[in-house]
């Protein structure tokens, strides 16, 4: 990957707005919830670590699915961070701010979101080269607070995640969020667990529209 494909990720997360966050339990069952995500007209998608087998399900799904961005989430340390990117990650998703993940992500040239909270984290993260600074956990203290940060960030990218849900999408964009990380209110256990993917479908193609004038 080249900087100019690092910058173009980080545009097309940008104008696609919602990151979906999936924890599955196997590659067919991610791709089932990636076709019906697909459908409601989202495109970026976030595996997370925590995910039985991820490194092996993000594999599988890189070979099969080429018109969806897939990167890795909860990646803690720099070994998982180089492990992901083996495996085809096209970015990566921090909880917290860890600079020796930023660091490995640069190394190989893949766009990085690490997680922060307070304004000292936030600079940092921006400051070591993150490309989008990952809010969280955003729930917390709502798209107030995103507003509030913009006033002496106005040059760091912001996407809160955490507690965004339909009722609030629309807020945390407009308060000055670049892009968002949504989970359980978008990729519902319910859903996947009784395989209801027209209901994923449909609520999937709901927050799209939530953000599509945006």
């Amino acid at each position: 990957m080249s900087l100019k494909e690092r910058a173009a990720i980080v545009q097309y997360i940008e104008k696609e707005k919602i990151i979906a966050i999936i924890r599955a339990q196997s590659s067919q069952a991610l791709m089932e919830v990636v076709e019906a995500l697909k459908r409601g007209g989202i495109h970026c998608i976030e595996v997370t670590m925590t995910t039985p087998g991820a490194l092996e399900i993000l594999e599988e799904v890189r070979k099969h699915m080429d018109d969806v961005l897939f990167g890795a989430g909860t990646v803690l340390d720099p070994e998982t961070a180089r492990l992901c990117i083996a495996s085809g990650a096209q970015f990566l998703v921090t909880p917290s701010l860890n600079e020796r993940v930023i660091e490995m992500a640069h190394r190989y040239d893949v766009p990085i979101i690490p997680g922060a909270l307070t304004p000292t984290e936030i600079l940092r993260a921006w400051e070591c080269g993150a490309e989008v600074v990952k809010v969280f956990p955003a729930s917390s203290l709502g798209p107030s607070y995103i507003r509030e940060l913009k006033g002496p960030f106005p040059h760091i990218k912001l996407c809160p995640t955490g507690g965004v849900n339909l009722e609030n999408i629309t807020d945390f964009l407009k308060a000055g969020a670049s892009c968002v990380g949504v989970g359980g209110s978008l990729v519902r256990k319910d859903l996947i667990e009784g395989k209801q993917w027209e209901e994923l479908t449909d609520l999937a193609r709901r927050f799209k529209e939530a953000v599509r004038l945006l």
